[in-house]
């Protein structure tokens, strides 16, 4: 995909921002424009229904003016120039001007990016992509007698941005990607369910499954059927690279946002620059990182996306910002800028978050464990950044003895405490590493693509 594959208003458009600029900066000490247009497919396929759902195309521009204080935004969907020189006109005439100062535009760039990808699903029909689907089905739903529902669902999104300040002008096309096949499986008293997914920006190489995997999911499926519950109490655990990733998520994400810190919601200001975990832990968040499903080029303020590195060897080094909250809180600006849509406000979010890569080959996490829990895939997790506190929830965890998995299953799994005591208790990080794609919300609504992950962990954590 480049630029000029998406419609002729949208090109016309592009050309007037660097204008509007120059327009609006005659009264505002700084100002910046960002057009932006999704569009999406969502194919389901279960035992009773096919679906296919096109996301009706929408685009906008949102135009910013700093002025001294915050910023005043006005945003349209209509992308005339008519409209867009009204538009500047009605925000600059409206502006109360606090301070002359600015913020900085940041060094001059003219560049366009484009997600890389081998099989470009653009290049398929929507008939094509059904019969993917319904040949997943397929080709899952034969797999065990047990399996009594299988529902294959292949999501699509397309968005395009381009970014203007009197500096920078930039543009990206990013497509992300998801395929995710989930079985329910009963045994005539229970029923349970499991599920694979895959996800990443890319092209279709990216949510490839093979026939192995749904081999292995509908095995554990079944033998979930057989699951206890777990005793409460303080375990030895091996985490899987999912559970990682949301333990990072919530323990090292939200609480590191840095609008957090101004509205004094969040426990983690009081340890900037002191340990808070052991030393073999280093936490990043990185737009940047190649295929992850929150990967962009740059933010929705202009920001060239790069790592940020939240904790490094046990220690809170930084939080994630945008302009905003950088300015106001004298800390670097970091990529994480972004908006749910034109019609939504700009906050400061996470991208891809996740633990990063040790140097303990996996098979050694488990080898010195008398008795404990691998715990192998999530469902959900929320954190209290004010008190530290966090939950997550894994779908299974398999018993360990003497280092080897047993077999016997507990579902489901609650894991809850401190931060600090959880990240403290890490004792060993393994040598894989892997990402899972999914969406954020800012407490309950303003959702965007993220993605979460890491390696395999050696911790201790209360289980339940």
């Amino acid at each position: 995909m480049d630029w000029n594959h998406v419609p002729a208003n949208l090109q016309e458009a592009r050309q007037h921002l660097p204008d509007l600029i120059r327009q609006v900066e005659r009264r505002a000490p700084y100002a910046h424009a960002l057009i932006s247009r999704n569009s999406g497919l969502q194919i389901t396929v279960t035992d009773r229904e096919q679906q296919v759902k096109e996301m009706e195309p929408s685009s906008g521009l949102v135009l910013s003016a700093w002025n001294g204080a915050y910023f005043d935004e006005l945003a349209t969907s209509d992308l005339s120039k008519a409209s867009l020189d009204t538009l500047t006109r009605d925000l600059s005439s409206g502006l109360n001007v606090r301070s002359p100062v600015g913020l900085d535009p940041g060094p001059a760039l003219d560049q366009h990016w484009s997600t890389a990808m081998q099989h470009d699903p653009t290049n398929l029909s929507v008939k094509d992509k059904l019969a993917l689907c319904l040949d997943l089905h397929r080709r899952t739903r034969g797999l065990d007698p047990h399996i009594v529902n299988v529902q294959v669902r292949y999501q699509e999104r397309c968005e395009s941005k381009a970014f203007a300040n009197r500096s920078r002008h930039l543009s990206q096309n990013v497509l992300r990607l998801r395929l995710f096949v989930l079985v329910v499986v009963t045994d005539g008293a229970r029923i349970q369910y499991d599920w694979v997914d895959k996800d990443g920006t890319g092209g279709l190489e990216v949510v490839s499954i093979s026939d192995q995997e749904l081999h292995d999911l509908c095995t554990k499926a079944v033998a979930s059927l057989a699951a206890d519950k777990i005793p409460p109490g303080v375990y030895q655990v091996v985490t899987c690279p999912d559970v990682s990733g949301v333990i990072a998520h919530e323990a090292f994400g939200h609480g590191v946002e840095l609008d957090m810190f101004l509205k004094d919601r969040a426990r983690s200001r009081e340890y900037l620059n002191r340990a808070v975990a052991s030393p073999l832990v280093s936490i990043l968040d990185d737009p940047s990182y190649p295929g992850g499903h929150g990967t962009y080029f740059f933010d929705d303020e202009g920001q060239i996306a790069s790592p940020t590195c939240i904790i490094r060897d046990g220690v809170f080094r930084q939080g994630l910002s945008d302009l905003f909250t950088s300015h106001r809180l004298g800390m670097p600006h970091t990529a994480n800028g972004r908006r749910e849509s034109f019609e939504r406000k700009n906050y400061v979010r996470m991208s891809n978050t996740f633990f990063a890569r040790g140097t303990t080959p996996v098979a050694e996490l488990f080898s010195g464990i008398d008795y404990g829990i691998y715990l192998n895939k999530t469902s959900s997790g929320m954190e209290d950044p004010k008190g530290w506190g966090m939950q997550v929830t894994s779908q299974c965890g398999e018993e360990i003895r003497q280092g080897k998995l047993t077999g016997r299953l507990f579902a489901p799994i609650g894991i809850t405490g401190y931060v600090p005591d959880i990240l403290q208790s890490v004792s060993a990080v393994g040598n894989d590493f892997r990402l899972t794609g999914g969406t954020c919300g800012k407490g309950h609504k303003e959702w965007v693509p993220v993605s979460s992950g890491g390696p395999h962990l050696l911790l201790k954590a209360r289980l339940g």
